[in-house]
């Protein structure tokens, strides 16, 4: 829980180069990862904090394998989910969602332990998988904010 905070604070001290893009790192401004990431954490808690875990089942996963034993995401494989898709936004707006975001991390650690979501490639993720995914979504958008950032100064 204390990684994905850290990590989650560290990315929206970003919020103030909102409006930054660089195309050759990605097409989408430093606010969209913010965003999406902050989308991503309120969306995935909630359905973690609906599952039944009766119907939890732990299966061997090797993409899940090695991206946890990576602890890295590769980048451009995967697309955005509609529903994590952000649209234009505002810096109040950001705001808002990491507030919800930070009240959704601590919902997550008093979740069951064996509740749950499906990740698409992951398979199902228990509550300290859903942390581990958290975090390392997290990070993954934390560096491609770094590298726009970075290339801008």
């Amino acid at each position: 829980m204390r990684k994905l905070e850290n990590t989650l604070d560290q990315l929206l001290t970003y919020s103030k180069h909102a409006a930054e893009s660089n195309p050759q790192i990605s097409m989408v401004p430093v606010g969209w990862h913010i965003e999406h990431s902050l989308m991503v954490i309120l969306k995935i808690v909630e359905t973690v904090c609906q599952s039944d875990p009766s119907n939890y089942h732990w299966k061997f996963n090797w993409i899940r394998t090695l991206v946890f034993l990576k602890k890295t995401f590769p980048r451009g494989k995967a697309k955005a989910p509609d529903a994590v898709k952000p649209q234009p936004s505002s810096t109040q707006n950001l705001e808002d969602l990491a507030t919800q975001a930070k009240a959704a991390i601590i919902k997550l650690s008093k979740a069951g332990k064996n509740q749950f979501f499906k990740h698409p490639y992951f398979g199902n993720l228990n509550r300290r998988g859903t942390f581990t995914m958290l975090y390392l979504h997290t990070k993954h958008h934390l560096h491609i904010i770094q590298d726009i950032v970075n290339m801008q100064a």
